[in-house]
């Protein structure tokens, strides 16, 4: 999807170019980043790294909305009573979850989505031009949208065969579990609503905000959760969408929770690990990096994980594609 957008995009740089002076707008930067200092020592338990945030939430453990609602607090904004009349207008949830002594709070609004991006291709030249100057933010992160894509994808033509992405790194979490009895109670927590997506999400999210930034990792979260179910933000849903097994509100709203979680880890490991705009990703650092997930994912679920590796070629792989990609930026 995103490979398409940027296509499009490419051709109307100068147009983008001449938008972004005619209407006067400062060019928004990147989060600032602070340096800290590495914490020492090799313990990586989740006390060491002050990881400590709301446990993260398995979607296969939710049977239903009601079950949902116990644990998320779920409020819409405006309230709607037609699925004609909310599709036509601006529509929010509140999502507010508490675990831990913790409150995980995020606002999800109607807007752009991954679809829109994607039919941009298919736009007049007035479309596009339009498209640029309502969305000058996207236009600028051009080549960050690029570099997430490749990340999320397995990239066969460019990185070779056997290339790794986001969801090959949640599949080596999975690889580590070394309690399965413990871990996996129910046959859905093996599904693609279980670990796996879990993993995935918070992983990719956590990464993207210490590499890039956590208000890059929210953009990509909105486009993907607006193109996977626009009826989240205002919550009025058909009956296969509550039926389906795999694609469901109650997937979708735990997605955005876990989501906000792996930025907030992110952001903590970033500090931790000194990461900026000039860091240079070893193998050593993304095993270290993953091994603080891994403590994370032990304490939120009570599982046990083997450690990754720095010689493990799942890793040195991923290790070459972060940093072909982030040169390229």
């Amino acid at each position: 999807m995103i490979v398409v957008l940027l296509r499009s995009i490419a051709l109307l740089s100068l147009i983008s170019w001449i938008v972004l002076v005619l209407i006067n707008q400062k060019k928004l930067e990147l989060t600032p980043y602070i340096s800290g200092s590495i914490i020492s020592g090799s313990d990586n338990s989740i006390e060491s790294t002050n990881l400590c945030t709301a446990k993260a939430i398995l979607a296969s453990r939710v049977s239903n909305l009601q079950e949902l609602n116990n644990l998320i607090t779920i409020s819409y904004n405006p309230k709607f009573n037609s699925l004609a009349e909310a599709s036509q207008s601006y529509s929010s949830v509140q999502l507010v979850y508490h675990s831990n002594g913790f409150k995980i709070e995020r606002l999800f609004e109607s807007g752009l989505s991954q679809k829109e991006v994607y039919d941009l291709n298919k736009e007049s030249f007035e479309g596009k031009l339009l498209f640029c100057i309502r969305n000058p933010y996207i236009i600028r992160m051009r080549n960050q949208l690029e570099s997430v894509y490749q990340l999320s994808r397995r990239k066969i033509d460019r990185f070779g065969s056997n290339d790794e992405a986001f969801y090959d790194l949640a599949l080596a979490c999975i690889e580590n579990i070394n309690t399965r009895n413990v871990a996996f109670l129910i046959s859905k927590d093996s599904s693609e609503i279980g670990y796996i997506n879990t993993f995935n999400h918070i992983t990719a999210s956590a990464i993207i905000s210490s590499f890039f930034s956590e208000e890059f990792a929210d953009l990509i979260s909105d486009l993907h959760e607006r193109k996977n179910m626009p009826e989240l933000t205002h919550g009025i849903f058909n009956f296969s969408q509550v039926a389906d097994t795999l694609n469901t509100p109650i997937d979708n709203y735990i997605d955005i929770i876990n989501n906000e979680i792996g930025q907030q880890i992110g952001i903590k490991l970033k500090y931790k690990f000194n990461i900026n705009s000039n860091t240079i990703c070893s193998p050593e650092l993304l095993t270290a990096y993953l091994n603080e997930l891994q403590s994370y994912y032990m304490w939120s679920f009570g599982i046990g994980m083997n450690c990754f590796n720095s010689s493990d070629l799942r890793i040195r792989k991923f290790t070459k594609k972060l940093n072909v990609i982030l040169t390229d930026i």
